[in-house]
């Protein structure tokens, strides 16, 4: 019996060695990936939380300076944060309030230049979205109508849809195009929330453009009569 057992396990044992011969190294190098793997998104989640530490750190003397309404040192912090931290929230944050207080000091050039940045290198939508809708404005106060009207082209559907259609109606008034205008405020008038405090702006300006909304829907009502 003993012998049986040694030759049944000396034959397990030339089994696995024959099974390891043939695929050892494939399963060594899968379990080495497998770990590199691991390694690095262990490493990743660690650089990325390392990363926001500091850019909150960074960002909250960015605070202080914008608190205080150094623009200057607003602007070199804000300047630091794009070097250092360039995707972070907190980086996006601090482009957005740089840009308004650039706007606010008079210094719409460089409003311009810190929502571009934004436009160009935000990873949320959002952000983007909402970089385009100002810079829009920006540019149409410079009279600069062509190129606010690419922004909001650039604006997709969802929730700032119809704070695009609403600006494109500005622009296209500015321009002299009333009757495109008065389309674009009539979809940003219907895009929007009935319980969104803006609507009553659209409202107003379709009414002083001869298209009220109240009027347009009883005219409907009764025609349907």
């Amino acid at each position: 019996m003993a012998t049986h057992l040694d030759l049944q396990e000396q034959e397990q044992v030339d089994a696995l060695k024959a099974f390891w011969a043939q695929y050892g190294n494939l399963i060594t190098w899968a379990l080495v990936a497998a770990l590199l793997v691991y390694a690095g998104i262990t490493g990743w989640q660690w650089w990325q939380r390392e990363q926001s530490q500091n850019a909150g750190a960074m960002f909250d003397e960015f605070e202080r300076a914008m608190t205080a309404g150094d623009v200057d040192k607003t602007s070199r912090v804000f300047g630091d944060l794009k070097e250092r931290y360039p995707r972070t929230t907190y980086t996006m944050q601090a482009a957005m309030l740089t840009a308004k207080m650039q706007f606010d000091k008079g210094k719409a050039d460089d409003a311009r230049t810190s929502l571009a940045w934004v436009v160009e290198h935000a990873g949320d939508d959002d952000y983007k979205a909402l970089a385009r809708l100002r810079l829009a404005a920006l540019l149409l106060d410079a009279k600069q109508y062509d190129e606010a009207l690419k922004q909001l082209d650039a604006v997709p559907a969802g929730p700032f849809a119809a704070l695009a259609a609403d600006r494109r109606g500005d622009v296209l008034l500015a321009q002299g195009k009333k009757d495109e205008a008065r389309t674009a405020y009539q979809r940003a008038y219907e895009a929007m929330d009935d319980k969104v405090e803006y609507r009553r702006l659209i409202d107003a300006k379709l009414t002083a453009m001869g298209a009220a909304p109240a009027a347009a829907a009883a005219a409907a009502s009764g025609a349907s009569r």
